[in-house]
């Protein structure tokens, strides 16, 4: 897999089955994917009205504490690019998840 922003790699291989791709020659695909964590504000119902707000925030921010700047922005936003062959392509374009 190739960071988003980083130049075509030369050679260019396949990231799912290490076939050279040929620029130029129309042998692959490149896929652009964006994952995003759930936009949605949260919901509150009328018994999370008396919660602790301060003790939450200082709670979550105990749990992030041994959790990078990267890991931590990975969690809730992350790019990539991947270089598929045809033939890896068809069957991936099929089945994303599988």
């Amino acid at each position: 897999m190739a960071d988003d922003d980083a130049p075509c790699p030369s050679p260019l291989f396949c990231d799912r089955c290490q076939r050279q791709l040929e620029p130029g020659q129309g042998d692959f695909y490149v896929v652009r994917i964006e994952a995003v964590a759930d936009p949605t504000p949260p919901t509150f119902a009328e018994e999370d009205l008396p919660i602790d707000f301060r003790a939450e925030i200082e709670r979550l921010v105990e749990q992030l504490r041994n959790v990078s700047a990267q890991e931590a922005i990975d969690q809730v936003y992350r790019r990539l690019t991947i270089y598929l062959c045809g033939s890896c392509y068809r069957r991936w374009i099929e089945n994303p998840a599988g």
